[in-house]
């Protein structure tokens, strides 16, 4: 079976964690699939947007503890042990790289999402939720700490104290709770889902301009950890670039002319930031 499935319609490449029998947990599988796919989708220029979401009844139940089982041989070495052993779960790249892409990621949670899988789901850009799916970050009940970037990631979308209850306590919440903290956008029932987060990806995907969305995406999270004169100074010379480009024309020219906008795909140009 195939860890990750891939499938491109109206400019939204789906990319869909695909170990149901597991509810997704992630594992050496899922990342190498889950990366290939992402640079599949950042290098396709008929792309402009991303879903990511779980077959089954599960998005990603955190780490698949068992897949740490074929870790090397390291001479009784139990440092080296357990780094072999994070690396090869993890894989090639923490979850922070799904900021870095050039095209929004929207998350569509369908289900149970916790630990390494709350964590990429955070990354995502939007968040839609299944009515009832379960969230954890889990960590301090298995004897981890806050991994991979979301201590970084959790007090920005649901401020210190919350987030700090959601690590310290480990406690299971469900979407509805998530919606009320910020962690995700929307709360939808369970078999609209998939359609409402692939519609909202085709709404971007038809009407926003690839390079505005890359450059916005990329100010936003840069400009997170900036202060506001730097920020607005940035702003002013990223405004000047976009005000050379054809797609500033384009998006005039057809707002006034009442009909969609034709904007050209992102290429491979290296874009300020």
């Amino acid at each position: 079976m195939t860890a990750v499935l891939y499938d491109v319609s109206d400019g939204v490449a789906l990319i869909t964690l695909n170990r149901p029998e597991r509810l997704n947990s992630w594992g050496p599988d899922i990342a190498a699939g889950l990366h290939a796919a992402t640079d599949r989708a950042e290098a396709d220029p008929q792309v402009r947007a991303i879903v990511l979401t779980g077959n089954g009844r599960g998005f990603c139940a955190g780490a698949n503890l068992a897949a740490g089982a074929d870790v090397p041989d390291t001479d009784g070495d139990s440092e080296k042990l357990s780094e072999n052993a994070v690396a090869q779960l993890v894989g090639a790249r923490h979850p922070y790289y799904l900021t870095e892409l050039r095209k929004p990621v929207i998350a569509a949670i369908n289900g149970a999402c916790a630990g390494i899988g709350l964590t990429h789901a955070l990354m995502c850009d939007i968040r839609f939720a299944a009515a009832g799916a379960k969230f954890a970050t889990s960590f301090s009940r298995r004897g981890l700490i806050a991994e991979h970037g979301i201590s970084w990631i959790l007090p920005r979308l649901a401020g210190w104290g919350a987030a700090m209850d959601l690590l310290l306590s480990g406690r299971t919440f469900l979407a509805e709770e998530a919606r009320e903290l910020g962690l995700v956008n929307h709360v939808v029932q369970p078999e609209e889902l998939l359609e409402r987060a692939t519609a909202y990806a085709a709404d971007i995907a038809a009407h926003c301009s690839p390079v505005s969305l890359a450059v916005i995406k990329s100010q936003a999270y840069r400009d997170a950890l900036d202060d506001v004169a730097a920020v607005s100074a940035r702003a002013e010379a990223l405004m000047n670039e976009s005000l050379t480009r054809p797609d500033l024309i384009e998006g005039i020219v057809s707002f006034l002319e009442k009909r969609p906008p034709n904007f050209p795909p992102l290429t491979g140009e290296r874009l300020s930031t």
